[in-house]
């Protein structure tokens, strides 16, 4: 069996966490979170954030478009929601999505499970890491400026 690997990212925003999620919870969602630099085109979506909710994805991984598909296997309202790769360039991919209250505000953790086809973490791994950092730091300024911004 492949190595599992773990990525964690979280931010503080100062809305309240209905807010956070609510702003998530948005059909254009991809595209304001999408950083500039990456290349995905999403397919289809469909269900939203609910469980049994899909999204298929065209991402440019490596010199190659491959087709991603998420399948949405929990869903708690202003709490979490998890997605699941059916098919993509992961081994196994979950990505969790918990939000909290802090105070008057909230707090957004992407907590992600993941491991590589092949066994090449040890060649990939550190290259993935870095790029995950990158795209959830832009993930989430852009969260909070969108925020800010009412851009709700």
């Amino acid at each position: 069996m492949d190595r599992m690997l773990q990525f964690s990212h979280q931010s503080c925003f100062s809305a309240p966490v209905e807010r956070l999620f609510a702003f998530h919870e948005r059909d254009d969602i991809f595209t304001l979170l999408l950083p500039p630099w990456q290349r995905v085109r999403v397919i289809s979506r469909s269900g939203g954030l609910q469980t049994g909710a899909r999204v298929e994805f065209r991402l440019l991984f490596g010199p190659f478009y491959k087709t991603w598909v998420a399948f949405h296997t929990e869903y708690e309202r202003n709490r979490l929601f998890t997605d699941v790769q059916e098919k993509g360039p992961f081994a196994y991919w979950r990505h969790q999505h918990i939000f909290q209250r802090d105070g008057a505000g909230s707090i957004l953790r992407d907590q992600i499970e993941y491991s590589l086809p092949l066994s090449l973490d040890p060649v990939l791994g550190w290259l993935i890491e870095k790029d995950l950092r990158r795209m959830f730091d832009y993930r989430h300024k852009a969260t909070a400026k969108a925020l800010f911004d009412g851009i709700e």
